[in-house]
């Protein structure tokens, strides 16, 4: 596996959500350290272009407009999934309150709508998770755990949202549940959801500033509502909040994170197995992210794309506003890069990131002998994206 790509000047974003429609990866919400989250105003959206490696940001609406009213209002802390090409985003909060309306987005109208619902619908929260399980009967989103705002706790609590009749469902499971928790991950593997990592606290439901990292993997079986601890084996991650986690090709794998106990940010890579219970440490080639939390990470087909996150700045930086539980005055440096991981970079690819890496600020690029398609990959490859701050301020300020 490789770090095939590496470039700056995207959306300057942590704690968001995306997800990929097509080609397409769009982003939502999230914080920059130092802009102002009390006041409410629209979310913003972020789109990258995969196959330019480009991105653009897209207009917000204005007061007086129908959508203005309609769009969730700018958060972190919330999820986003995909249901037949159009995004579902739930939870999240400001710095002044933590919501729980279901928003619906269209990729192909650009137009936000809030979808009734009927049910038992979960309290407000953020630092949930959010999967999408698919049946021979249902398309079911499952919600795990989280902070809730209303009633100062964590939740080790499971809903289920039914997409064919948008009805939210109080689940009783089977079992003991994974602890109270956030900022944990959820990967829907077949009919199942696994939940890895997050943050814990020893006095249960209430934070008491005694935190703990759980490190054991579980999951739930959507058909029999039971929970499984299963005995793992090989390199177990340490425990931590706020990492990544994608599937790809067989394997669940985890990137980066936090963990307040050893003040630790992490930019390792782990897999895990399901059929054998077994994790991995995963060497990768290339130039590796920076360690980080609170990331982004996209798969499509053989490529996973990790964008924003923040890390420990080296030389100062903003109080971090990770959010009022975290005990820690850290210094963090808010990112707006991108990554791109190539599980199975073919010759082309490994020979135009050798051209990046050594020639191309050589003027390579004005020589006759490349053809016009191979130019324009190795400018997709190394020129910087140009979210201009005059735009970042219009959308955030």
């Amino acid at each position: 596996m490789y770090w095939t790509v590496h470039l700056e000047g995207g959306p300057r974003r942590v704690n968001h959500a995306a997800v990929a429609v097509g080609d397409k990866i769009y982003s939502f919400g999230g914080y920059c350290t130092g802009e102002n989250y009390r006041n409410r105003r629209p979310m913003d959206i972020h789109v990258l272009n995969t196959v330019s490696l480009r991105w653009k940001a897209l207009p917000l609406p204005r007061k007086g407009d129908k959508q203005y009213d309609i769009a969730p209002y700018q958060r972190y802390g919330h999820t986003a999934v995909v249901y037949k090409d159009k995004i579902y985003i739930w939870g999240g909060r400001n710095d002044g309150a933590a919501d729980n309306i279901l928003y619906c987005f269209d990729p192909e109208t650009n137009l936000w709508s809030c979808p009734k619902t009927t049910g038992i619908i979960p309290g407000a929260r953020d630092g949930h998770s959010a999967c999408v399980v698919h049946t021979n009967n249902a398309d079911v989103m499952y919600i795990f755990g989280g902070f809730e705002e209303g009633i100062d706790r964590f939740s080790q609590e499971v809903y289920s949202l039914d997409f064919n009749t948008m009805r939210w469902t109080y689940l009783i499971t089977k079992s003991e549940p994974p602890s109270y928790r956030d900022f944990h991950s959820a990967t829907a593997i077949g009919t199942r959801m696994y939940i890895f990592g997050g943050r814990g606290d020893h006095h249960g439901p209430h934070h008491s500033q005694m935190e703990f990292y759980c490190r054991d993997i579980m999951y739930l079986d959507t058909i029999t509502l039971q929970w499984h601890r299963p005995s793992t084996t090989g390199e177990i991650p340490i425990g931590r909040r706020s990492h990544s986690a994608f599937y790809h090709g067989g394997y669940l794998y985890i990137f980066g994170g936090y963990n307040s106990l050893r003040d630790e940010h992490f930019n390792d890579l782990h897999r895990f197995d399901p059929i054998r219970n077994v994790w991995e440490a995963v060497k990768t080639h290339g130039q590796i992210p920076n360690k980080r939390r609170r990331q982004s990470c996209i798969v499509l087909g053989d490529r996973m794309y990790l964008f924003g996150g923040s890390s420990p700045a080296p030389d100062g930086g903003q109080p971090c506003i990770d959010d009022d539980l975290d005990p820690h005055d850290v210094k963090l440096l808010d990112h707006d890069d991108l990554h791109v991981l190539e599980f199975n970079p073919s010759l082309k690819r490994l020979c135009l990131m050798t051209v990046v890496m050594h020639y191309v600020h050589y003027n390579l690029l004005k020589e006759n002998f490349l053809p016009e398609d191979i130019k324009w990959e190795i400018r997709a490859m190394s020129f910087k994206n140009n979210l201009s701050p005059s735009e970042q301020f219009r959308l955030t300020g």
